[in-house]
């Protein structure tokens, strides 16, 4: 060996690194299982978040349109209740006539304005909300049924005065409508008995119902307020 050739012992030569064990068929198997797995209950969570969330706005919605109907229902004004016929009681400012009940064609020239009873026309009219003038032949045939037929002039009732005279109102055997050349701002009308007011708020607006609405002294109690005629400008 050459003089100059020397081993250095201490130099260790580093151990040759064996090569990274590959993973079984089976285990690469097993591995893209629970992949799968893991992908599939991301998945459902996922699904179970976007299930809840429309569940809850569903509830939310539905307690909303409840809300709205109950808030509706306790507003909307309800229809004023009264007792069919009378006791005879008197009333302050009613007006009592005798007028006859016939049909005839054509107009009829009215002894009452408006009329309170008399000759009218063969078909009735439609009781209801009417907001243009009804021809008063077939209002006064509504009223041999026992409707009342509230009258108004529109040029001095109106707005809120027009809401409150309109609460006043049963849900049937009622007319309402505004009416020409009427000589007070209201006027209600049963068979041969009539009411002239000042004011909608007047609280003698259902003592006259109480007595007169769907009388049985009128010539044809119990006929019918519907299934007739409906003048123009109905609205109720």
């Amino acid at each position: 060996m050459h003089p100059y050739h020397r081993i250095d012992a201490s130099r260790e030569v580093p151990p040759v690194s064996a090569s990274p064990k590959q993973p079984s068929i089976k285990q690469q198997r097993a591995a893209a299982r629970e992949a799968k797995l893991a992908e599939f209950r991301a998945k459902e969570a996922r699904r179970k978040r976007v299930r809840t969330i429309g569940i809850a706005s569903g509830i939310v919605a539905v307690v909303a349109v409840i809300g709205l109907l109950v808030t509706a229902i306790v507003l909307t004004p309800k229809p004023a209740s009264y007792s069919k016929g009378g006791t005879g009681a008197e009333i302050d400012g009613v007006e009592t006539f005798e007028n006859g009940a016939g049909h005839v064609t054509g107009t009829v020239d009215y002894p009452q304005t408006p009329p309170a009873g008399g000759e009218h026309n063969q078909v009735w009219l439609n009781c209801g909300v009417y907001e243009q003038p009804v021809p008063s032949e077939n209002a006064v045939h509504s009223m041999e049924h026992g409707a009342i037929w509230v009258t108004y002039d529109p040029e001095r009732v109106s707005g809120d005065a027009l809401a409150t005279l309109k609460s006043k109102l049963p849900s049937t055997y009622v007319v309402l409508s505004p009416f020409e050349g009427l000589d007070t701002p209201i006027a209600l009308s049963g068979w041969n008995a009539q009411l002239k007011l000042d004011d909608a708020a007047d609280p003698r607006i259902p003592e006259f119902f109480e007595e007169y609405w769907q009388s049985q002294n009128v010539p044809e109690p119990g006929a019918l307020c519907t299934g007739a005629f409906d003048a123009p400008g109905k609205v109720s």
